[in-house]
């Protein structure tokens, strides 16, 4: 792998962890339920989390979901379901004044376990692999996902700032139950492209 070759992985991985998804979604929904601190667990879930999906594909699982394709039927089954059971999660979410009481954010490991049925973030990883780092050596692999995950928290944290934010306009509880209902929405729109493949 080239200098060239991992700065414009660093520009994929600004421009891919930036745009809306599953995972900005949800820490911006996260961000305006719970404010910033309580979410970090969740962002740091997400980075590291990736990483480790990152480097895993790299390593070598892309290869067995080739040779074997029902896994992909199977994940992306799982992906939905998971998915749409997200969304119902957000859509009915306390109360910001009930939210200690009456909720939590997601956690470390649920955010970073997440990260194997988000097919954005499968896309994510396969393009990283397949175009920037492709068959380089183990050490290049680990400096890629280190990379991304590195570019990645800044932009997962913006996500959530931007959801804290919305906290003052979120006062009231029809306004909370219009924005939670907005973002499962689009948390499920999000699962689109999956269907369409």
């Amino acid at each position: 792998m080239t200098f060239e070759t991992l700065t414009a992985l660093a520009v994929f991985a600004f421009v891919s962890s930036a745009t809306p998804g599953p995972n900005n979604l949800m820490l911006m929904a996260s961000g305006a339920n719970f404010g910033f601190w309580r979410s970090i667990p969740h962002m740091l879930g997400i980075s590291i989390g990736f990483m480790v999906m990152l480097f895993s594909v790299g390593s070598g699982l892309v290869q067995i979901f080739d040779r074997f394709p029902v896994i992909y039927d199977i994940l992306k089954v799982a992906s939905v379901i998971y998915m749409l059971w997200l969304a119902w999660k957000i859509a009915n979410a306390a109360p910001i004044t009930k939210s200690a009481d009456a909720g939590v954010p997601m956690t470390f490991l649920q955010a970073a376990a997440f990260q194997w049925v988000n097919p954005k973030a499968w896309a994510m990883a396969l393009t990283a692999v397949t175009v920037y780092v492709g068959d380089s050596a183990m050490i290049w692999l680990a400096a890629g996902a280190a990379l991304f995950s590195l570019i990645n928290l800044p932009s997962v944290s913006m996500w959530t700032i931007a959801g804290q934010q919305l906290q003052r306009i979120l006062t009231n509880p029809r306004r909370l139950r219009v924005y939670n209902w907005t973002m499962a929405t689009l948390l499920v729109a999000s699962l689109y492209p999956v269907l369409q493949n």
